[in-house]
């Protein structure tokens, strides 16, 4: 866990870099083109520069989140805009672009925040952190089902989960609206992609715990802390990170339900059903997980289970055990073996 969270987090929030950075030069005419192929020029693969006729346009594209700034060209008042709730880092990314091109000029940049985050979120990452809150309650919660419910059947475990989901993310909607007032409207949008995302870890990982057993732990920690947190874009956007957390980004559920509350609560819906979508595949792939490994406990129960001695008069002497009461008691043994091991897990988390 130590050797992996370290490559994780190092590698993805150590050194944030611009990387294809989608930005914008407003004004027509030649002027603007030689200016934008300039700051490509000095940029390289940092920056994928465009122009784009008229204010209007470039603030439509930053709601439509196609970019991150936009720089205004003017002699004497030049203009950035950002969109900051999308993104703060990458807000000050592009400022630190196109601050030194109005310094050269000698006038001061007037930088203009359309779409900012609510008041109760200043810098945007209250969405993350939420991220986190749900995503620990739903992992850890693999572990303590996996050993409370060894013994119980597929149907109730998936009851079960399916009730452990649902308080989960009302807890999570609670720290969104009553308690820290992360969002001012949307309430119940972030509560629904909560549920998707936390029934998603929970389906999934009380599958996998079926084949992996005390190893469940790690599993669900690789997938949904190390390679999660890093790609959900919830401090840096995949434009700042390097090819492999970014790439991550455009599937990975923690990403849907970073990016799906953006666009809920500050881009007017703009993308949200492609993030649904991707909650949704997960949790379709948790329930597959969850049927596949209720096939294989039937199977391992049919195999374990011993068939019925024939009625054989015991000798007066010394009992020997039969072959299927041996049989029972390895069971009974393997049996107890597991639920040691669950202890073993739930203790560890």
């Amino acid at each position: 866990m130590c050797l992996g969270m370290g490559l994780a987090y190092l590698g993805a929030f150590a050194t944030p870099e611009p990387h294809h950075l989608p930005v914008a030069v407003v004004g027509a005419g030649p002027e603007a083109k030689v200016f934008a192929q300039t700051v490509k020029d000095k940029a390289g693969d940092a920056l994928d520069v465009r122009t784009v006729t008229d204010r209007a346009a470039a603030v439509h594209e930053l709601k439509a989140r196609d970019i991150s700034g936009a720089y205004v060209l003017d002699a004497k008042a030049p203009e950035l805009i950002v969109a900051s709730a999308g993104s703060d880092m990458s807000a000050t990314a592009v400022e630190k672009v196109f601050t030194p091109a109005a310094t050269a000029q000698g006038v001061p940049l007037k930088i203009t925040d359309v779409v900012p985050p609510v008041s109760g979120d200043p810098t945007g990452s209250g969405i993350f952190f939420l991220l986190i809150a749900v995503s620990i309650g739903s992992y850890a919660s693999v572990a303590v089902l996996g050993a409370a419910g060894a013994g119980l059947s597929l149907r109730t475990r998936a009851g079960l989960v399916a009730g452990v989901s649902f308080v989960v993310s009302l807890i999570g909607a609670a720290f969104a609206g009553p308690l820290f007032h992360l969002v001012d409207h949307g309430l119940w949008g972030v509560w629904a992609m909560s549920w998707l995302y936390s029934a998603g870890i929970l389906f999934l990982g009380a599958g996998l715990h079926t084949f992996l057993k005390r190893w469940t732990t790690l599993a669900v920690m690789v997938l949904f802390v190390m390679l999660n947190f890093t790609s959900s874009g919830g401090l840096f956007r995949p434009e700042l990170q390097d090819g492999f957390f970014g790439s991550l980004h455009a599937f990975w559920n923690g990403a849907g339900l970073v990016e799906g509350i953006r666009d809920l609560v500050y881009f007017g819906g703009h993308g949200l059903a492609r993030n649904v979508w991707v909650l949704a595949a997960w949790l379709v792939v948790g329930l597959a997980v969850m049927a596949v490994a209720g096939i294989v406990e039937r199977r391992r129960a049919s195999t374990l289970t011993p068939d019925a001695p024939a009625a054989v008069p015991a000798p007066a002497a010394a009992p020997v055990l039969t072959e299927g009461a041996a049989k029972g008691a390895g069971t009974a043994a393997m049996r107890e073996a597991e639920e040691e091991e669950e202890i073993e897990e739930t203790v560890g988390v």
